[in-house]
């Protein structure tokens, strides 16, 4: 019975190691250019991305009336949160984008041009929506800052050949989504997409890629953040015809992060999970800034 129970622990064991040398094996990049992987992917892009921009406009725009093409300035609301959201989205979008063309073997300047701007062109196409729709309207404000999240990405590709600096998002739920749930979301999963009173996006800098010193760990990083809260409306606007006394201030924060992009491992299984994860901004010791001329330390924040 012991022998018959080695030989299976063993064959789970040799089992194991193959379908993970197999996985390890399809996501590594290619050196070359794989035309099978590119294929299949600009295939997987187009049809994913079709069917998602069918989904929004049949199950958010449908519900509301549609208009001529207009604009709308929205620069002064959510004091700004909402520009930054959409500055992540297109930056890791198009970060997302390059790795997945780096993995087919295309050319850097192609992952650049087909790749780093995929969020931008995505976010646009939903601009356009929101201007053929009454209830918004085509915002330069979001397209400078879908602009700002892809220069984010290829500007540091041209110039360093490397991503220094990450932009990263956190998230801790408020008081304020159970206020307003229609508008800032019910529950977590809504309430981490619109409760801008609980988001804060994040530079975070890796330290030895600017400081050349092989005492600092490579995956160190210098975090610095920027959120609202007290924010029930866009503006200082009244709800429902009664006005609500908001007790608006923008946050400052300084603290640490990790590139987990930068720990080193030999599994492109563990490489890329570690891609997935490095979008969000890990909970370290913060200090805060606010526009009310306070200072608060946590000892963490998320």
């Amino acid at each position: 019975m012991k022998s018959l129970l080695y030989i299976l622990a063993i064959c789970c064991l040799a089992t194991s190691a193959y379908s993970q040398s197999k996985v390890n094996t399809f996501l590594t990049p290619s050196d070359t250019l794989n035309k099978p992987r590119r294929n299949a992917l600009v295939i997987s892009e187009v049809s994913i991305i079709g069917l998602s921009l069918v989904g929004l406009d049949q199950l958010w725009y449908a519900d509301y009336e549609r208009s001529k093409l207009h604009t709308l300035n929205d620069n002064n609301e959510w004091l700004q949160m909402d520009k930054l959201g959409h500055a992540f989205t297109s930056y890791q979008m198009g970060r997302l984008g390059a790795n997945l063309l780096e993995w087919t073997g295309v050319s850097e300047n192609h992952q650049l041009i087909y790749g780093a701007t995929l969020g931008f062109g995505f976010l646009t196409v939903v601009e356009v929506f929101d201007g053929f729709s009454e209830e918004w309207g085509f915002s330069w404000g979001d397209m400078i800052s879908n602009a700002a999240g892809t220069g984010l990405y290829v500007g540091q590709e041209l110039l360093w050949k490397e991503q220094r600096i990450a932009l990263k998002y956190s998230f801790h739920q408020t008081q304020f989504a159970a206020q307003r749930p229609d508008k800032l979301g019910n529950g977590l999963l809504e309430e981490m997409l619109k409760d801008y009173n609980g988001q804060t996006y994040w530079l975070s800098a890796n330290v030895s890629s600017f400081f050349k010193n092989e005492k600092i760990p490579k995956w160190i990083n210098v975090a610095f953040g920027y959120g609202a809260e007290g924010m029930l409306t866009g503006t200082n606007e009244s709800i429902d015809g009664m006005f609500v006394n908001q007790d608006r201030k923008r946050q400052f924060y300084l603290s640490l992060d990790v590139d987990l992009t930068r720990i080193k491992t030999q599994s492109h299984l563990l490489k890329t999970v570690f891609g997935v994860l490095n979008v969000i901004k890990l909970p370290f010791p913060t200090v805060e800034f606010n526009d009310k001329n306070d200072i608060k330390f946590h000892a963490i924040y998320f």
